[in-house]
């Protein structure tokens, strides 16, 4: 005879359960599924805060898939003059760089890194950042390469 939810958390107490029981048996599943959750969702909480920390921090903003950005209150430019000085303090090369629109694309290559920067133009002074450092043709990403860069060219662009 299956007995369902209530047979596994019956514990030791009698059939005819009195409520000191049933509170006890229902503290030891709160506290049961509680710690499941917490055991489920550690790596999560862990992830976010670094998320959280690095991005109050430096300013910098990170997605999911591994792209960092960052908002300049500087016109593109400068930004771009800045970003090609980073690079160069980094050693990085720049493999091309050249204009869409309203957004420069620079493509550089570090050791076994493909870095892609946009520097997009949202208003005459300001301009949005976004960089990608991919490993192993793409495969992976490095959102720590791609911090610094943004890290350098944000010295180099000074206090706006």
């Amino acid at each position: 005879m299956h007995q369902g939810f209530r047979g596994v958390f019956r514990m030791n107490c009698a059939i005819g359960m009195d409520l000191e029981c049933r509170r006890l048996s229902l503290k030891k599943t709160i506290t049961l599924l509680l710690a499941f959750a917490a055991l489920q969702l550690c790596g999560c909480v862990a992830v976010g805060l670094t998320a959280l920390g690095v991005g109050m921090a430096t300013g910098v903003s990170h997605t999911l898939s591994g792209m960092v950005y960052k908002t300049f209150t500087t016109p593109q430019a400068q930004v771009k003059r800045a970003t090609l000085g980073a690079l160069g303090r980094m050693q990085i090369k720049v493999v091309s760089s050249k204009r869409d629109g309203t957004t420069d694309v620079i493509k550089a290559k570090a050791s076994d890194r493909d870095i892609d920067i946009e520097l997009e133009a949202l208003t005459p002074n300001t301009t949005r950042m976004t960089v990608t450092a991919k490993k192993d043709g793409g495969i992976l990403r490095d959102g720590a390469t791609a911090t610094e860069v943004i890290l350098q060219t944000e010295k180099l662009v000074g206090p706006s």
